[in-house]
């Protein structure tokens, strides 16, 4: 008897720890629906805010509140499609002094865990890269809503809103002189409206 009872405890610790050693499971997949989410940016110029946006952006997105361990995200934004409303400062913002499209014509995002606040409130962490140059960072975000498309059979929609700030100087961006005066703000906000889809 006392061997079978052994024998049945190494089996279920045996167990157990095998089952805590299995990766998470993968939240739900979502496509990014590209024409109902916009990418943009506001910064101080003396005294008045400048916006702007970009217009070429791409993402993956596994999520579920009830599986935050298998949820991740993934998001890069083509810098040449940066627009102000202003030719000139746009040509600019992608020159050397700026962004600097050319050597490094991608932002990107990658997720390390998600975080939840409150039944909508939620935190993204993971690794923004500009300009070659890496940082951490903790972006809020909300679940704005949930719902059957209603002209889609079989098709679900997620929204969501990603606000955070940066400094753009942490990445290079705007050095030098741009840096030294109070022409343009070190503090940039960024914010993504975003629709998300999957059948």
């Amino acid at each position: 008897m006392k061997q079978f009872l052994k024998t049945i405890a190494l089996s279920l610790t045996a167990f157990i720890s095998t089952v805590f050693m299995l990766p998470a499971q993968n939240a739900p997949a979502w496509k990014l629906d590209k024409s109902h989410t916009s990418v943009t940016f506001s910064i101080n110029h003396f005294y008045s805010k400048v916006t702007g946006r970009f217009t070429s952006f791409d993402g993956s997105f596994s999520f579920s509140p009830t599986n935050l361990e298998g949820s991740k995200a993934e998001f890069s934004i083509d810098v040449k499609t940066v627009y102000t409303e202003d030719e000139k400062r746009d040509k600019h913002l992608q020159s050397p002094d700026f962004f600097d499209s050319k050597a490094y014509p991608k932002m990107t995002f990658s997720s390390t865990r998600f975080e939840k606040k409150s039944e909508t409130d939620y935190i993204v962490h993971g690794k923004i890269t500009i300009r070659n140059t890496t940082h951490d960072i903790a972006i809020p975000f909300k679940v704005t809503g949930e719902m059957d498309h209603p002209m889609m059979k079989g098709t679900h929609i997620l929204g969501l809103l990603a606000t955070c700030k940066i400094n753009r100087t942490d990445f290079g961006v705007g050095t030098g002189s741009w840096a030294a005066t109070a022409i343009v703000g070190d503090e940039v906000t960024i914010e993504i409206p975003m629709e998300l889809i999957r059948k």
